[in-house]
């Protein structure tokens, strides 16, 4: 599989990580010139003094041109380590600003605004993120296609709003029968995939996506009409490609559509 490429978060890491190495270089001039200074100050003070009677006294003669350049350097040091902490604050907001708008245009650019979820454009980064996952931890991998019956039908009958009304909520529902870590996608108008990571227990989650569909179909959304859907389930194994699990799971839709179609005879 090639590289996976470098997630929002690693980039924004290492830039946040390049900003605080640079303002701990402000704080070693401000340290660094602190010392100059107090070495300063003791080279002048030292040779002044003396012992006299069990004490040290000092007797010392500063010029007035040596204090004001103190002053200054210090006034200087200091303006210069505020101003560019400045910099640094403005530059951080702007890195973390940056990269979530720019990863908010990526995910609204895989994600389907009908629906909200992810879109065809975002399957073959998708899959081979969970493909990678299954292979590096040697753990199982589910492919669930599922196709809405008679859609035309319910373009026909309630419109073409009415249509779309029935994908967002076939969405919403398969989103609802699934976990965080498993990805929903609109594989094609009216056909949406699932992948299922870590499991190779496909038959609860079909189980309760027919469970939410009865519940959906019993609040009659729709006016003497019932929605089914053909679900086909597709295991991975290492060594197939994402176009032979499609394959697989496409095939395992359509038998299941005829038998229900035969069913329904």
């Amino acid at each position: 599989m090639p590289r996976q490429p470098e997630s929002a978060l690693a980039r924004v890491s290492q830039q946040l990580s390049h900003l605080e190495k640079r303002d701990w270089e402000l704080w070693t001039v401000v340290c660094f010139t602190s010392v100059l200074v107090g070495v300063g100050l003791i080279a002048i003070l030292f040779p002044s003094a003396f012992l006299k009677q069990d004490s040290v006294h000092f007797e010392i003669t500063v010029s007035r041109q040596l204090v004001i350049g103190l002053a200054a350097l210090l006034t200087l040091v200091n303006v210069y380590v505020v101003t560019k902490r400045l910099d640094l604050r403005r530059v951080r907001e702007t890195v973390i600003s940056t990269t979530i708008q720019s990863e908010l245009l990526r995910l609204q650019s895989f994600t389907d605004p009908l629906t909200e979820v992810y879109n065809r454009r975002s399957l073959d980064d998708m899959a081979g993120r969970f493909i990678s996952h299954a292979r590096r931890s040697n753990r199982p991998l589910t492919f669930l296609l599922i196709d809405v019956d008679r859609f035309k039908e319910v373009n026909t009958r309630f419109g073409h709003l009415g249509g779309d009304m029935v994908l967002a909520e076939i969405a919403t529902l398969l989103k609802s029968s699934t976990r965080g870590s498993d990805a929903v996608i609109r594989y094609g108008g009216d056909e949406f995939l699932i992948i299922l990571a870590d499991t190779s227990r496909s038959e609860k989650v079909v189980e309760r996506i027919r469970a939410y569909l009865r519940e959906w179909n019993q609040a009659r959304h729709l006016e003497d009409f019932e929605m089914s859907l053909s679900i086909g389930v597709a295991e991975w194994s290492d060594g197939k490609t994402l176009e032979e699990m499609l394959d697989v799971a496409d095939r395992d839709m359509y038998t299941a559509k005829a038998a229900s179609k035969a069913a329904g005879a």
